[in-house]
């Protein structure tokens, strides 16, 4: 559990790092920033404002050791003498050039900061920060003199709209601490922040396992069974909502009796067991017969199981609850596909 309405910006580094695939230059600053109390206050709640819903914790690793992954180690020195803080924040803004060399990575400012008073589960701790802005923004300055109101179109930072980002508590440190990390991007571009920059692999925590159960028995229902099982997309459906059902309403995770409540059907079940033990090894894990179930991660889960029906480019049919109130048919005068819904009232 982690708590941030009390966290305090302490210290602020910032640099520019440019893509040094493509010859850009990194400018190191030669201090950390001066800064009213005001200040720290508006850049804190901007900075930390992405991470009030992020549920999901990742730790570094590397494949030999720790000690080789440079932002674990740089975070650990800053965070055991603050006094070197600003020298760390520059050796993170280095091993970040070095790391960028993908053409598609946008040059930007990064902030890396020290924050104190950060509550995780229970305890107050210091935090290190990373952020990087890439995108710049332009606004109207105004300003009063003499009656008169003049304006002026500069170009600057919307610090809420950062693109990259990553807290780093000191809790779990033996195994490459807790972390939470933030990316507006998608594809190559995220890739980049989260394994070659940074380095960090998903924590195997509750979260992570209804995440990734979900994930599976969806793609399990959308990939696989129409491969094999000559089963009518709104059945497929069904499936779907069962099984977020099932997540929904069970506080703990079993694999048997989520597999008897959801598929029922042997042949079922036996497909989805194998295609479970595919699916582990082509992620490089292995999901428990049992677990807790964590409620965020059913919550995001949720939004993206597809429970719409798509007849052709006029209809689409959202199937939330019974499957027996809706039934299948084929009129041979019109030559066409039929679905008959039955319903008490319209809303």
């Amino acid at each position: 559990m982690i708590d941030l309405s009390g966290t305090a910006l302490t210290k602020l580094s910032v640099h520019y790092v440019g893509n040094k695939g493509l010859g850009q230059e990194i400018v190191v600053s030669k201090k950390p920033q001066d800064l009213h109390d005001r200040d720290k206050a508006i850049i804190k709640d901007s900075f930390l404002s992405k991470f009030q819903e992020k549920p999901e914790l990742f730790s570094f690793h590397h494949l030999t050791s720790l000690d080789y992954n440079e932002v674990y180690n740089y975070c650990l020195d800053a965070l055991a003498e603050t006094k070197d803080f600003h020298k760390k924040s520059a050796s993170i803004a280095k091993h970040l050039h070095e790391a960028t060399t993908h053409p598609k990575i946008k040059p930007g400012e990064l902030y890396v900061c020290y924050f104190e008073n950060s509550s995780v589960n229970g305890a107050f701790v210091d935090a290190i920060g990373i952020f990087k802005t890439e995108t710049r923004t332009n606004f109207f300055d105004l300003n009063i003199e003499d009656s008169e109101i003049r304006g002026e179109l500069k170009e600057g930072i919307d610090l809420g709209k950062f693109d990259k980002a990553c807290l780093v508590f000191p809790t779990n440190a033996e195994k490459g601490f807790d972390v939470l990390i933030h990316d507006s991007n998608r594809g190559e571009e995220a890739v980049f922040w989260r394994e070659t920059f940074l380095s960090v692999m998903p924590q195997a925590n509750e979260y992570f396992q209804t995440n990734q159960f979900l994930n599976l028995t969806k793609q399990f229902i959308a990939k696989q069974i129409p491969q094999e099982f000559d089963m009518e997309k709104a059945d497929q459906i069904d499936l779907l909502n069962k099984s977020v059902e099932y997540f929904r309403s069970n506080e703990s995770f079993n694999k048997k009796d989520f597999e008897k409540t959801v598929f029922e059907d042997g042949g079922l079940i036996k497909s989805f067991r194998q295609f479970g033990e595919s699916y582990s090894e082509a992620n490089d894990f292995e999901l428990p017969e049992r677990f807790d179930i964590s409620t965020p991660a059913v919550k995001k889960q949720a939004r993206i199981f597809k429970s719409v029906l798509k007849l052709d480019k006029n209809f689409h049919i959202y199937i939330h609850g019974d499957r027996d109130l809706i039934e299948k048919g084929y009129d041979a005068a019109v030559g066409k596909h039929y679905y008959k819904i039955y319903f008490e009232e319209e809303a």
